[in-house]
């Protein structure tokens, strides 16, 4: 199992791959996580976010859910935080709450 520790002149970079319906985080040219998303009217339901264990502890999955929260608020779109890290992430940082969908798109 390859050791990954991100290199300090590393940023990872944020990608919305619209084919897989997922956001993605890499790190250099590796695929360190993904949010997958489904689209229903005019919410965006997140339902599953991983971070591979290789790159646990660093911080991506915050920085992977604000990003796709943050694309979410730039569509106009809502949100269906079914992934619990990504309720757990608004609970968190309610300047997110008003994403949330209420209008019943789960």
């Amino acid at each position: 199992m390859p050791e990954n520790t991100t290199p300090e002149n590393t940023t990872p970079e944020l990608r919305v791959n619209e084919r897989e319906g997922q956001y993605e985080i890499y790190v250099g040219d590796t695929l360190a996580g993904y949010a997958t998303y489904v689209d229903r009217g005019a919410a965006r339901v997140l339902p599953h976010t991983v971070v591979f264990d290789a790159f646990q502890g660093q911080g991506l999955s915050k920085a992977l859910i604000a990003f796709a929260l943050d694309d979410v608020a730039a569509a106009g779109r809502t949100v269906v935080p079914q992934c619990s890290a990504v309720a757990h992430f608004i609970e968190k940082n309610p300047e997110y709450a008003d994403l949330v969908d209420t209008g019943g798109a789960s």
